[in-house]
């Protein structure tokens, strides 16, 4: 069987362009005793990818140049020779960007197929939640009374931390680079404050105005000079969790940004970076949380669903231009 791939054509240098990507046609092996043959449904697109276009050691291994890139999908299962898994069961995965794939059971989740946004499996209900749920309340342990600021506010992880932290009783101040992302975080997601980080002349003088009480916890997705103006306001025995670095992510040169560690030292902060596979053994208990906010209408999501499987790099460095709000994701 013959289906389409997305594979890494050659490794950027700063910011990828569609030239990085190449989509061609691939042979399928025949299935095998306890494999499957999907077709892909709905496949993730995450910032961590970009650094996986690198050949740089990490905590995951890169892409390899002309095989197929990778992500989060969910699928439906075409074809069988698993006793767990029947044609027509909706599973999710980390698979390769093909249409069709074949994928041994070990490596399927069986979700309900008759679940109104299957997407939310890649989000909400999958990573993006999963990471929300256990940076903040493992690293962070917010305490009611507390101001809580999450960079990259109206990102995918971000606009979940935010809603967890108000859950927990805190005071929440986001990070967003537009003032329609702003709006949705304050109206939709119960944000008491959203400062644009675009438009404001001096981020230090507004995270300060917006925290006048310090900062007790900082979610950093961001990194760079807004994580130098958070952190320029912590407060005495405070946490952050970093969770991710974007705006480092394309860099040619590491920028030199404040030395922080005085900071930390002087003001008893706590700073821990953590991947969502550290909490693989716990995914349970994260899963069962979210799902019950979830249906008691307590947490509520939005997504940016690019339409078509050729979109994937498209939507790929979109997240590097901020025009996604919440998580992003291609349906096929």
């Amino acid at each position: 069987m013959t289906t389409r791939q997305i594979v890494l054509q050659s490794r950027p240098v700063g910011t990828p362009t569609l030239q990085n990507f190449k989509i061609e046609n691939t042979t399928l092996d025949q299935i095998q005793t306890g494999e499957v043959l999907l077709k892909g449904l709905y496949y993730s697109v995450d910032p961590y990818m970009r650094g996986r276009m690198n050949d740089a050691k990490s905590y995951v291994a890169p892409f390899k140049i002309n095989e197929s890139l990778e992500g989060g999908v969910v699928a439906t299962v075409v074809e069988s020779k698993s006793d767990d898994f029947k044609v027509g069961d909706t599973v999710v995965g980390n698979f390769p960007w093909k249409e069709m794939l074949v994928a041994n059971e070990a490596k399927l989740q069986k979700v309900d197929s008759n679940s109104p946004e299957l997407s939310y499996y890649l989000s909400i209900l999958g990573m993006t939640g999963l990471t929300a749920y256990f940076g903040l309340m493992d690293i962070c342990k917010p305490k009611a009374g507390e101001t809580v600021v999450v960079s990259g506010a109206a990102g995918a992880v971000g606009m979940v931390v935010g809603q967890i932290a108000k859950l927990q009783g805190c005071r929440v101040v986001g990070i967003a680079g537009t003032d329609e992302k702003v709006k949705t975080l304050i109206e939709d997601f119960g944000f008491d404050q959203v400062i644009n980080y675009k438009t404001t002349t001096n981020i230090n003088k507004s995270v300060k105005e917006a925290c006048p009480n310090g900062v007790d916890v900082y979610f950093d997705n961001v990194g760079g000079e807004i994580s130098d103006a958070v952190i320029s306001a912590i407060n005495f025995h405070a946490r952050i969790a970093l969770c991710g670095q974007i705006s480092l992510y394309n860099s040619k040169e590491t920028p030199m940004g404040h030395r922080i560690q005085p900071m930390l030292l002087t003001r008893s902060v706590l700073m821990q970076g953590f991947i969502v596979s550290n909490y693989l053994e716990r995914f349970p208990e994260g899963i069962k949380q979210l799902s019950t906010w979830v249906k008691e209408g307590k947490l509520d999501f939005t997504q940016t669903i690019v339409e078509g499987f050729d979109q994937l790099p498209t939507a790929l460095l979109g997240l590097f231009e901020g025009v996604n709000t919440g998580k992003m994701i291609v349906k096929a």
